[in-house]
């Protein structure tokens, strides 16, 4: 009577594990101790690095990492639409998707690349019917000799690729950097549309603003135009007062008719921005503009840190150095060991029985003799891309760098013009509210008042469309800035 014995059967446990243990143990303790990889050791790249904003006078430095909360740098400008506003951009922008897909694609290889450092263990069940001629024209003979086979197996094996010259650990160390710059892609992506989305709002605040002082205008010129109208009935205006008075109010009414469509191709940009149609959303006018704040600077040794387009740079040339280690091991050979032990039978039913046990258990090295010089122009064209990424870096640096002393000094030459501005648009309210008493006094024309009103109104729109300017270059100097992302915290937290 054959005694049936099942894979947990301690006969085979036995013989497997006597054979292959002391390989194993050999090749895990090679492997152990072999902690060396073939990549150059990581530096961060030199990259010009001033010790000041060249045009930072008057603006307070401060940590930005209290002055500015990560991902809600907008709330300097209190405004609670816009913080809901942004809230639904990162929840539904279809840009912030794909860069997020992209991530989680990075983190999957990631995983796989860790999962290559471990055994991999396979098990496969199967039958195989055959059948083999004996190669004679006899068909009597044929027949006895030659039949069909059928063979059941149950097999079991073990894999594990020592990583003698660091070549999985340096794939490992190449894709968690390439997963880091993918965040760090999609932190600048959303940083970018948010900065988008408020400059945006900013504007079509502003707008809303140029609304209400045009309608005012519109209503002041309405009643000088029947004014004229009256004294012009009344022999006291000739007809070009009348004629100077359409026109006036007939321009004023143009201008705010252009200030509609205007708010109108903002207002669907959000809309978009959102993940909407813009025929689905709508914002109301609103009588408050958002406050200027006071940008806190980040020093310039920060920005490397702030900034995610940087930090992007960056990972990129880690991931770049940890292929040139990748790119080396190809010269060595691999050492895997393999463990294969089952059950084979032509017989289903002693199909699984001792007698039918079979095992295998063996290193294995293989290395590449001759390849025509494949493995030196791999070895090259990974320095190369190193190179192509340092380069990338530095630049990245560089642009980070030039946008912040471009704002800076914008900000601050409109800090300076907005208070000529303001002078000048006091003088100009003056010199209409004179020009005014001189005209109902009958000392002036009306062309006179025109003009005034004409400069004055000007001065109104100029102060405004500046304030736009100055609100809009204080979203960019943020962005530039870096927001409110860190790099640390963020990698720290994506792990």
């Amino acid at each position: 009577m054959t005694r049936r014995l099942f894979l947990s059967d301690r006969s085979l446990q036995a013989v497997l594990a006597a054979r292959g243990s002391r390989l194993l143990a050999a090749s895990v303790c090679l492997a152990m101790l072999s902690a060396c990889t073939l990549s150059p050791d990581y530096q961060r790249p030199d990259s010009p690095t001033p010790v000041q904003f060249k045009h930072a006078a008057g603006w307070t430095q401060a940590n930005p990492s209290d002055a500015l909360a990560r991902g809600a740098w907008w709330e300097l400008y209190g405004d609670a639409q816009l913080n809901g506003l942004i809230e639904q951009l990162n929840s539904n922008n279809q840009t912030v998707a794909q860069y997020a897909a992209q991530y989680r694609q990075a983190q999957a290889l990631v995983r796989s690349a860790r999962g290559a450092l471990f055994p991999s263990i396979d098990l496969s069940a199967g039958k195989t019917r055959s059948s083999q001629g004996t190669g004679s024209s006899s068909s009597s003979l044929s027949n006895n000799s030659s039949g069909i086979r059928n063979t059941y197996s149950t097999t079991l094996g073990v894999s594990w690729e020592a990583d003698l010259w660091g070549k999985l650990r340096d794939g490992l160390a190449a894709n968690e950097a390439s997963a880091e710059a993918s965040l760090a892609d999609m932190a600048a992506i959303r940083l970018s549309l948010q900065s988008e989305l408020v400059q945006n709002y900013l504007q079509l605040r502003v707008i809303d603003e140029q609304k209400r002082l045009l309608e005012a205008t519109v209503a002041t010129y309405q009643r000088s135009l029947t004014m004229t109208e009256n004294q012009y009935r009344a022999g006291v205006s000739g007809k070009d007062a009348v004629a100077q008075a359409q026109t006036q109010l007939k321009s004023t009414q143009a201008d705010l008719i252009d200030l509609v469509w205007q708010r109108a191709q903002l207002e669907n940009a959000i809309a978009v921005l959102l993940g909407k149609a813009p025929a689905d959303f709508a914002l109301a006018d609103s009588k408050d503009i958002p406050v200027l704040p006071q940008v806190p600077l980040a020093l310039p040794s920060q920005l490397l840190e702030r900034r995610p387009d940087i930090a992007s740079a960056e990972r990129k040339v880690m991931s770049a150095n940890a292929s040139i280690g990748v790119a080396k091991a190809a010269y060595f050979p691999d050492l895997s060991l393999s463990l294969n032990g089952g059950y084979s039978s032509s017989s289903f039913n002693d199909w699984i029985s001792l007698p039918n046990r079979f095992w295998s258990v063996g290193p294995q090295l293989a290395m590449t003799l001759f390849d025509g010089g494949q493995r030196s122009a791999e070895v090259d064209r990974t320095e190369a891309v190193y190179d192509q990424t340092v380069a990338q870096y530095r630049q990245a640096v560089l642009d980070g760098f030039k946008e912040v002393e471009n704002y800076l000094v914008q900000l601050n030459v409109y800090e300076d013009e907005a208070r000529v501005r303001s002078e000048a648009l006091e003088a100009a309210r003056e010199s209409l509210r004179l020009t005014s008493n001189q005209y109902k006094a009958g000392l002036i024309a009306y062309l006179d008042v025109v003009n005034v009103q004409t400069t004055a109104l000007s001065n109104e729109r100029s102060v405004l469309t500046l304030l736009q300017g100055r609100l809009v270059a204080s979203v960019q100097l943020i962005a530039a800035l870096g927001g409110g992302w860190d790099a640390q915290t963020a990698f720290t937290e994506s792990e």
